[in-house]
């Protein structure tokens, strides 16, 4: 039997100002941010939405529990943890929070150009250990390179306008869109892009076609030496092959905000061994998955995520 009225499951911890944005929009909640996955399938038949972050995986499997599901909000940017062809077809509405965190993002990926650029982290560790090395520490301005962007939605645009403050040149590339140059960005072709940026960030989803982009291959084909900023999906990089663009100098440097595998206890060998490299370079920036995750765009992706509610 169907559920009386419209109700949703959140199925992820959340912030708490979701919960009266719901009630003032007429929907009722159950708010089960520990719930596992077994529970989560035998609850599910009751609910006609169901509210993530990070943690539910709905596939196939999940979906053919939820036989009046009607929609389902994700509180971020990426939609990989869901499966839409399968949504899809049974007519379910997917939708995200993109524009609720992408300031989060772009000023996460702004201020981790600007540590590699200046030495921050190898300057700072050296003051520390009572090393006055100005000349080695001697770094490059923003303004005289140009950053190129892969991917021009929410986040890459945020990115851009930040970046125009600093005066550099912005190369932008996104296959899915046209004619979407503006006052902060140049659109480009992937080409280029490869053969003029001195900085790459990727702002993509994580799709079949994008997994593993980076790569040796992609490495080699950039024309400069090149700084590479990722704070979209770690399985977008290859850590081994990042590693061996450090190794050989074509990466100046490496900002990342993800990892191809975030659970750090349970590496591959392979895996192990760049992970190992990189936390003891003094030319990469690590953060754990961090870039939205600001007190602002907490609230933020809760107004996002009720207004696309509201608007269904």
């Amino acid at each position: 039997m169907s559920p009386t009225s419209p109700t949703i499951l959140v199925a992820d911890e959340m912030h708490p100002s979701l919960f009266a944005m719901l009630t003032n929009a007429g929907y009722s909640f159950d708010y089960q941010p520990a719930i596992t996955r077994t529970d989560l399938l035998n609850r599910l038949p009751d609910f006609t939405g169901l509210i993530i972050r990070s943690k539910t995986n709905v596939d196939e499997q999940l979906l053919s529990h939820a036989p009046h599901l009607k929609f389902i909000g994700r509180a971020g940017a990426g939609l990989d943890l869901i499966d839409l062809d399968a949504a899809n077809r049974r007519g379910i509405r997917v939708f995200h929070a993109g524009e609720g965190n992408r300031d989060a993002v772009a000023e996460q990926v702004v201020g981790m150009l600007l540590v590699l650029l200046a030495n921050i982290l190898k300057a700072d560790r050296e003051v520390r250990q009572g090393i006055w090395d100005r000349e080695g520490n001697r770094g490059y301005e923003l303004g005289s390179l140009t950053v190129g962007l892969i991917g021009y939605g929410n986040n890459g645009s945020a990115t851009a306008r930040r970046l125009s403050g600093f005066g550099c040149r912005v190369l932008a590339h996104d296959k899915y869109r046209t004619d979407y140059g503006d006052a902060y960005a140049q659109e480009a072709t992937m080409e280029e892009l490869m053969a003029e940026a001195d900085v790459l960030s990727l702002h993509i989803p994580l799709t079949d076609e994008t997994r593993m982009l980076i790569s040796d291959a992609f490495i080699a084909q950039m024309a400069k030496p090149f700084y590479l900023l990722n704070a979209s999906r770690g399985e977008i990089a290859s850590l081994s092959a990042i590693v061996r663009g450090l190794k050989s100098s074509k990466l100046r440097g490496v900002g990342l905000d993800v990892l191809e595998n975030e659970k750090l206890a349970k590496l591959s060998p392979e895996q192990q061994t760049a992970f190992d490299y990189l936390r003891q370079s003094d030319r990469v920036v690590l953060t754990p998955h961090i870039a939205g995750w600001t007190h602002e765009s907490y609230v933020r992706i809760n107004e996002v995520l009720v207004r696309q509610l509201m608007n269904l």
